[in-house]
């Protein structure tokens, strides 16, 4: 390695671990032939495999394809599918639209960038409870520290529980992966929300994390599996605008706006 200039060591052919393609002969996948060895596998198996170098058991791929399914919402009015069907109201392609929306995805507030959030305080809680600290303690610290807990409250139905809980929560009890120890860390950080003053439940992303790292995934692949959790619901909002007339998503003439600013200016 070059310590004063470390590209010239990476100069020439491109070296991979984690795969290649071989045209007319075969495809390597984490050192595993695509078409011999995975070309069977689920695709969120293929998926969490390129992300994590491991393979998963069908129980733990079920339980992560419920979080996946739940999610799915079809509809134009949330905010990254709002992208999607506005795109598609233009007469963009499908995978503009699409990778529009998914990058919108990550909102800090319910958003994607959650997810990293929720894991680093549910490891960081989790490791102070093991070392003997009082869980309302931790609690009471990280909202001085930040004046919220990421997977906690809901930007809409503030008051509420989570829709999507009681079915995500039903198929991790069916395989048998309800009782981690970072689910019920996260319930019981919801008990003491909701009994304290702060009156916050536990939303989609604190259950949704919590599965993925006692199935083992780390913060970042928490992140990189919840990516195209949305998908699946922004696909319809795009489709059904392509259909309207051009422009005929959300318009809003001019009239409908109470407008206080500069007036009409030259340019």
């Amino acid at each position: 390695m070059n310590t004063e200039n470390p590209l010239i060591s990476w100069e020439g052919p491109l070296r991979s671990e984690v795969g290649g393609c071989f045209p007319g002969e075969r495809a390597v996948f984490r050192g595993h032939d695509l078409h011999a060895s995975l070309r069977d596998a689920d695709w969120l198996d293929l998926y969490l495999f390129g992300i994590t170098g491991r393979r998963h058991t069908p129980e733990q791929i079920e339980v992560l394809h419920a979080i996946w399914v739940n999610t799915s919402y079809p509809d134009a009015r949330l905010w990254n599918n709002r992208v999607a069907a506005l795109a598609g109201s233009a007469r963009s392609t499908g995978s503009l639209a699409l990778a529009a929306a998914l990058a919108t995805s990550e909102a800090a507030i319910y958003g994607r960038q959650i997810d990293i959030a929720v894991a680093d305080f549910l490891e960081r809680a989790q490791g102070r409870i093991e070392a003997g600290e009082n869980l309302e303690n931790v609690i009471r610290e990280e909202l001085q520290r930040n004046r919220s807990i990421g997977g906690y409250g809901r930007p809409v139905a503030r008051n509420a529980a989570d829709e999507r809980i009681g079915p995500i929560l039903d198929v991790a009890t069916r395989y048998g992966l309800a009782d981690g120890k970072y689910v019920r860390l996260a319930f019981a950080v919801e008990a003491i929300l909701l009994n304290g003053r702060w009156r916050m439940r536990m939303n989609y992303a604190a259950l949704a994390v919590a599965l993925a790292l006692d199935i083992g995934l780390s913060p970042q692949e928490c992140y990189l599996f919840g990516f195209p959790t949305f998908l699946a619901g922004m696909v319809p909002c795009y489709i059904e605008a392509t259909q309207r007339p051009q422009q005929a998503t959300l318009p809003l003439r001019c009239s409908s706006i109470h407008y206080e600013g500069p007036k009409h200016r030259s340019w």
